[in-house]
């Protein structure tokens, strides 16, 4: 059963009788609607009536609609209106620009403006990198989906993906002061969306690619970075791979295992899989074993339907172990979950090695809920807000970003993605971990900040700056 949710707030406006009691009955009925009451707020009182907006979390859109169809049965109350907090929120949309200084007098107009814009023109034509320092190129990403793999939503489009690369943006502005821009083609043509991207790159510091599909996003991350002058990012792939690393890294610690020691099983070989393999194998794992819905890939079977997967093949499951998940997982010190839902069952947790770690990123909904899964695991992560130990990539990509637009980097390395998980991870004292605290809370500021600085240094280090960092000081 879904939790009551902030993603399913409603805001109900009620007219009643200002008498001793009506508000009781009001708090009561929406209790009897097994509605979560949040804010309480006044409107007016009129005539002898009082209007109150009741916010009221639910668990999905039809409970909300329950909840305000019993409440009627309260004598003397008038349902005036209700309103979804979400959308709108969403209203207009959630981003906007602003200018930096203001044009009010001729003099500013003729420096921001014709004549005086030329000479800056002129000058990055002489100069073209110049364009990093005399324009907003130095600290914006774009944000770039086709609309093929959105959320959990599949294949969308581009104009109902626009909601959530607008809020990728404000991720950006918020934790790291990027300034980042949604772009949304209408094409899901492979070639059409490099060749737009390679188009619109003059106007960026670096691409964040969102939320298309595989096998696609690979092909279209790995020739854009090799064409482009600026870094390209698939945060699919890379950014939940990072944070996943990060997180395993403080739960090995936790637990007195070891990267290279232990038996790992990752369910789901996509895109996100595929990247969380590869940095798990640069990180010192030996032993992962890799499933996809029939079971576990290993170098033995037939070759595979696309590039990624003959990889994994090739790569993964030193032992050749075969068989479905639940035949795998035996004595496995790690399940890592970028599947879909409820595919892990509780005698499955219960087969694995001593003090398990289970993360079950699937969302909405993960492989296995944790309840299910406590009476057996040590430590277990999802991707979801309500829940602990949330694997969530924010925690990654506007650090990142910062870090790379502060030295001017031509590409992410893998140098640098270790980079952003030690940093990730460090934030954390060994001291402090839990079993319910092994990654940092996405609102710990200090998080992009130390990743930035790890970024920027090891794109210093390994050769991908055009300049040299900032002091750490001088950083966000």
């Amino acid at each position: 059963m879904n939790q009551h949710s902030p993603s399913y707030a409603i805001t109900i406006r009620l007219r009643y009788s200002d008498s001793p009691g009506a508000m009781g009955k009001i708090t009561t009925a929406i209790g009897e609607a097994d509605g979560a009451i949040g804010a309480v707020d006044i409107v007016n009182i009129r005539g002898g009536k009082i209007s109150r907006d009741f916010t009221v979390n639910a668990r999905d859109v039809d409970h909300g609609k329950r909840i305000v169809e019993h409440l009627p049965t309260v004598e003397e109350v008038e349902v005036v209106h209700t309103s979804d907090r979400v959308f709108l929120m969403h209203l207009g949309g959630k981003i906007e620009v602003l200018p930096k200084m203001p044009i009010k007098t001729r003099d500013d107009l003729s420096m921001a403006y014709t004549p005086g814009v030329a000479r800056v023109c002129n000058a990055i034509a002489e100069d073209p990198d110049s364009s990093f320092a005399l324009t907003i190129r130095q600290n914006t990403v774009a944000v770039v989906s086709d609309g093929s793999a959105v959320l959990g939503l599949g294949n969308i489009g581009p104009r109902a993906a626009m909601p959530v690369m607008e809020g990728k943006a404000m991720l950006f502005k918020e934790f790291a002061n990027v300034d980042a821009f949604p772009i949304c083609l209408d094409t899901q043509d492979t070639e059409a969306i490099i060749e737009t991207v390679r188009q619109l790159a003059p106007t960026f510091g670096g691409i964040n690619l969102e939320d298309i599909s595989a096998p696609r996003c690979i092909e279209i991350e790995e020739r854009l970075d090799k064409e482009l002058e600026i870094p390209v990012f698939h945060d699919d792939q890379h950014g939940t791979a990072i944070v996943v690393l990060a997180g395993l890294k403080n739960s090995l610690l936790r637990v007195g295992k070891t990267l290279p020691s232990i038996r790992i099983v990752v369910n789901g070989a996509g895109a996100a899989g595929t990247a969380i393999v590869k940095l798990l194998l640069i990180s010192g794992a030996k032993d992962i074993v890799v499933c996809d819905r029939e079971g576990a890939i290993h170098a033995g079977e037939p070759s595979q339907p696309d590039a990624s997967k003959q990889w994994i093949a090739d790569n993964t499951n030193p032992r050749g172990a075969s068989g479905k998940l639940s035949e795998v997982i035996q004595g496995a010190d790690v399940f890592i979950g970028v599947s879909a839902p409820n595919v892990l069952q509780t005698e499955d947790v219960a087969a694995m090695a001593a003090d398990p770690i289970v993360f079950a990123l699937a969302n909405p909904d993960p492989e296995i809920l944790p309840a299910n899964a406590a009476p057996h695991v040590r430590i277990m992560a999802t991707g979801r807000s309500d829940f602990p130990n949330q694997i969530n990539n924010v925690l990654c990509f506007p650090g990142l970003f910062r870090g790379v637009l502060d030295v001017r980097a031509t590409t992410i390395n893998n140098e640098m993605k270790l980079a952003a998980a030690e940093a990730i991870a460090a934030t954390i004292p060994e001291s402090d971990l839990l079993d319910d605290y092994v990654i940092p809370s996405v609102f710990d500021r200090r998080v992009a900040k130390v990743v930035a600085q790890a970024v920027a240094k090891a794109a210093v280090e390994t050769g991908v700056a055009r300049r040299r960092n900032k002091p750490a000081e001088e950083i966000m």
